[in-house]
């Protein structure tokens, strides 16, 4: 992993006790699910003495968000009435957010405490080379969810291929420099292609396993039919965005293989959907064949790497010795 210098260091610092902007943004994403969203702004309690921003994206919600927080003053809300989506909505929270970390939440998502939190903002601000933080899944009561459906699998801070995007900490301007997440995907796969590009960029992605989140799933807008669709599409664009020609050559028919296989394994009754995602391609293959530029193979090895056997992450001063 690429060591930042003292300068650089000394910069990032001197970013988070600036007396002009609040340590920490928080950008929340929401469309009708008015009891979620409440559960997450009034979990924002636990980190209420860092005095953060609160940004909500109104994604075209039926009753307007702004009608159920009129009493959270503190609360800003930005609401595009044409229903762009969550992916959308992420690029403008990050757009306007003015700390230089934020955390972006699902509406489902909810804090247990402030000290996660916390410490993923130190972690942020002392290691330049840290761009995300990945936090772990948890039930309402606190307990996490299986290993198997983490960022990675252990107990100790490790070095992982992407975050989970329910909850999750960004380097503001690191996303921006990056052109933030590719709105062409619309409904998920987002946070793995920015991820690619970041390890491209010789920065990293931290997973904290006791850093845990609630992430109570409401499954208000989400159907299996839609999720396997997205699946398979935007891999089929993430190959077309990221990999070398060799690679996506072979890989474009190998996602549609899967998505048939995808769709007997879970029993989802989509008989069009092959032919919706082979349209949906096509349309698309056009603007992200010029926008592609294809990751290292450097980058595909330590992604495969850190995909089959995550690192443990090593401090600062660890890797300065």
């Amino acid at each position: 992993m690429r060591q930042p210098d003292r300068t650089s260091l000394s910069r990032v610092r001197s970013v988070d006790v600036a007396v002009d902007r609040p340590r920490i943004t928080v950008g929340i994403t929401t469309r009708n699910r008015h009891a979620s969203l409440e559960r997450c702004i009034a979990s924002l309690r636990h980190i209420e003495h860092l005095a953060p921003e609160v940004l909500v994206f109104d994604d075209a919600s039926e009753v307007p968000v702004a009608s159920m927080l009129t009493g959270r003053p503190e609360v800003k809300i930005v609401r595009d009435d044409r229903g762009p989506g969550n992916i959308v909505g992420r690029n403008v929270l990050m757009r306007q957010a003015s700390a230089e970390a934020v955390l972006l939440l699902d509406d489902d998502a909810a804090l247990l405490d402030g000290a996660s939190i916390e410490r993923a903002l130190d972690l942020l601000s002392a290691d330049e080379n840290v761009a995300a933080v990945a936090f772990a899944q948890a039930n309402v009561d606190g307990s996490s969810w299986p290993e198997s459906m983490q960022p990675a699998r252990g107990q100790s801070m490790r070095y992982v291929t992407a975050f989970i995007g329910f909850a999750h900490l960004l380097r503001r301007d690191v996303f921006l420099q990056l052109g933030g997440y590719r709105e062409s995907f619309v409904f998920y796969g987002e946070e793995k292609d920015y991820c690619l590009r970041l390890l491209d960029r010789g920065l990293s992605v931290v997973y904290l396993p006791d850093a845990r989140v609630v992430h109570a799933q409401d499954a208000s807008g989400r159907t299996p039919q839609r999720y396997l669709r997205y699946v398979t599409r935007n891999d089929c664009l993430n190959a077309i965005y990221n990999e070398p020609l060799g690679r996506m050559v072979w890989l474009l028919p190998a996602r549609l293989v899967l998505y048939f296989r995808m769709r007997k394994q879970w029993k989802v009754n989509d008989p069009a959907g092959w032919w919706w995602v082979v349209k949906e391609v096509a349309s698309h293959a056009p603007p992200a064949w010029r926008m592609r530029k294809p990751v290292s193979r450097r980058t595909q090895s330590a992604w495969r790497r850190l995909r089959d056997s995550p690192a443990p992450y090593s401090p600062v001063m660890e890797r300065q010795r």
